[in-house]
């Protein structure tokens, strides 16, 4: 599927891997719809490569359905769907103070990272149906797991359940969208730049890129979006998880 003048949606577009994949098909044509909470940083990323913001929770099917109807009152059907939005807890089962893992925080991190992709997937995928292909296709859903989905280190037992039901629903989906021409692929991100590893300090980042194989060192969100790209292009890729990792496979801590 070829990019330009395809309207697109990023979900957690503000930073990040979102906002990398916004910049990469904002440059390639396609008109973005970046979709976050966090108001301020989405409308300059949003202004920076000409697209618009939508506010909207993506654990709420009201708002989604809202704020699909903004972007397409923009730009027209969306055609292509990256799904980045998620939050990352690290809680243990039982602390060391004998207390259990809330379930609330457990039950957030799923809501937001699984019910939040599906909820957005499904209604973009309602609407996109509605029109006619483009060529062999209508378009392309690309959802974010993680490595964690197969590796979940000690205190991500929300996040890596999460991050593997993205997994565990992506052949499925993709299976009920073939007969609609829809496309779906999942990343599995290894340790990426993100905004909360630019937080850590220089000798804690250098630390955990050195734990990749190779290249050692942390992942960059345009590689990330690199990977989008490639996905939209190719036809062929379908209902299958690619781990973007540099080979590493995490420890228990």
């Amino acid at each position: 599927m070829n990019i330009e003048g395809l309207a697109a949606l990023v979900t957690g577009g503000a930073s990040g891997l979102g906002a990398a994949t916004a910049t990469m098909l904002a440059q390639a044509g396609a008109r973005v719809t970046i979709l976050d909470r966090d108001r301020e940083a989405a409308e300059v990323h949003a202004d920076s490569i000409g697209g618009r913001f939508v506010h909207a929770d993506v654990t709420d099917s009201m708002e989604i359905g809202a704020a699909l109807a903004q972007a397409e009152e923009a730009f027209g059907v969306g055609r292509i769907l990256v799904n980045c939005a998620g939050i990352a807890p690290a809680i243990k089962t039982v602390g060391r103070d004998g207390v259990p893992h809330r379930l609330e925080d457990f039950r957030r991190a799923v809501e937001i990272n699984l019910v939040g992709t599906f909820n957005v997937l499904s209604q973009f995928a309602a609407r996109l149906i509605e029109v006619d292909p483009i060529g062999e296709e209508r378009g392309v859903i690309v959802n974010t797991a993680s490595v964690a989905a197969f590796d979940g280190q000690m205190g991500q037992a929300a996040y890596a359940a999460s991050k593997s039901a993205i997994v565990g629903l992506t052949l499925p989906v993709a299976r009920d969208l073939a007969r609609d021409r829809i496309r779906v692929m999942t990343i599995a991100p290894g340790i990426f730049m993100t905004p909360m590893m630019k937080g850590l300090p220089q000798a804690a980042q250098d630390s955990l890129g050195q734990q990749v194989p190779h290249p050692s060192r942390l992942g960059q969100p345009e590689e990330y979006a690199d990977l989008v790209r490639s996905i939209i292009v190719n036809p062929m890729l379908n209902g299958e998880v690619i781990r973007l990792d540099g080979a590493i496979r995490m420890g228990p801590r």
